[in-house]
């Protein structure tokens, strides 16, 4: 069985991020979405598990998404769940030198390892969960960068922000 693990902060996810879960879940048997601790980004906007539900509720069409979230080393997470391949999603080259380094680095610590690296569709290089939390901040519009199907676990965070 070929599983396949896409990690990442998701905060919040993105309709970049469906993209990339609905091609790469053709590519293998199951695919593992898990919403990582990032110690390199200061404070998420939103809870693991809440990122976990607005993933679950943006995945509930593709039959073989798993979602769950994890704190750790990525490669013990995937040890625990018999996963072979990583699934990286690139917007653009400076993506890919960061991508690059972590996945050799997965490399030295399980040769067993393989990084998939999946370009983005062209229509949503411009998309980022930083970019998403930025116009939230701002109450910008969000319209066709979140799915629709989160829009009011968006609309409920902005509100509770103005309590």
């Amino acid at each position: 069985m070929r599983i396949a693990i896409c990690p990442g902060s998701f905060d919040p996810v993105t309709i970049g991020h469906v993209d990339i879960f609905e091609r790469a879940s053709t590519m293998f048997d199951e695919l593992i979405i898990s919403v990582f601790v990032n110690p390199g980004k200061d404070r998420a906007m939103f809870s693991m598990e809440q990122r976990v539900a607005m993933i679950e509720k943006a995945t509930k069409h593709i039959p073989n998404v798993k979602v769950t979230c994890f704190s750790g080393l990525l490669s013990d997470f995937c040890l625990q769940n018999k996963a072979n391949f990583i699934v990286r999603g690139l917007r653009a080259f400076s993506d890919f030198e960061n991508e690059f380094q972590r996945a050799l680095l997965l490399k030295k610590i399980n040769p067993n390892l393989e990084t998939v690296f999946m370009m983005t569709n062209a229509q949503y290089s411009c998309i980022s969960s930083s970019g998403v939390r930025e116009l939230v901040y701002f109450n910008g519009k969000l319209d066709g960068l979140i799915p629709k199907c989160i829009e009011k676990d968006i609309a409920a965070y902005i509100e509770a922000g103005k309590k």
